[in-house]
């Protein structure tokens, strides 16, 4: 009994291998997919299963290189373009967890920063409450759906020959600063100036009773206040990762286009 045998184009091949190349380098980086709940086993399996889905488009389009240094090459280039584009995703992300830690700052729960293993970075309460719900909200919305959308789009305006523009890439990432540090101040923008309000009555009564110790008061005053308020700033929640959803497609398919 003759063993079943099966031979595969060279140019399929070679055309699966630079997609999935590329759709790794974004998933390794590009949220929620980068959170390390998922496992590299999870990423690997969706990264070549999308590369396979879009390949029959790609070889319509041109295909691999014929030359080994050409496809060595194009391999280099596909590691930056996905790492760029999940790197622009990711800092409209971040604006999540910008606004939680503006959150810790004033409210006081900065002191009690701890190790976070998931993301390898340090966050108090909620940065790290902040972050965990953008993830849940992204599967739970399908958010995560019009990321690899917007990333599958970007093979129609960058196909594997083509190089990403450093000059357009400067300038999303620019404009990526601008626009996270915006939706951190919409996100926590209304709790960090009522506890502002709060630290600015803590020091007109200190003022009027100076023998009063307004300041021991501080701290379970604005603990009380950040906890109460938060939960009408975290209703808004899903609003925000739909907004933060769109803006990231369109940076991903504004740097591609």
């Amino acid at each position: 009994m003759e063993p079943l045998g099966m031979t595969l184009p060279l140019a399929t091949v070679e055309t699966a291998m630079l997609a999935s190349v590329r759709i790794a380098a974004f998933l390794v980086i590009a949220p929620p997919f980068a959170h390390r709940a998922i496992p590299g086993q999870v990423k690997a399996m969706l990264a070549l299963g999308l590369a396979l889905a879009v390949t029959p488009r790609l070889e319509a389009a041109g295909g691999a290189p014929t030359s080994t240094p050409a496809f060595v090459g194009d391999l280099v280039v596909q590691v930056v373009i996905g790492g760029g584009l999940g790197f622009l995703v990711a800092l409209v992300f971040s604006a999540v967890q910008a606004a939680g830690t503006l959150i810790d700052l004033f409210g006081g729960f900065q002191m009690a920063a701890a190790f976070d293993p998931m993301q390898m970075t340090s966050g108090a309460q909620f940065a790290r409450l902040y972050q965990l719900t953008a993830l849940v909200l992204l599967f739970v919305t399908n958010g995560y759906q019009m990321v690899l959308a917007g990333l599958v789009r970007t093979f129609d305006a960058l196909p594997l020959g083509a190089t990403l523009d450093l000059g357009v890439m400067a300038g999303s990432v620019t404009e990526g600063l601008t626009q996270m540090f915006l939706a951190s101040l919409q996100i926590a923008g209304p709790l960090v100036v009522i506890l502002f309000l709060t630290d600015v009555g803590l020091g007109l009564l200190t003022r009027v009773s100076p023998a009063l110790n307004a300041f021991a008061l501080g701290f379970p005053l604005k603990i009380l206040m950040t906890v109460t308020f938060a939960g009408f700033a975290y209703l808004a929640m899903p609003g925000q990762i739909e907004g933060l959803v769109s803006t990231a497609v369109r940076t991903v398919l504004g740097v591609s286009a």
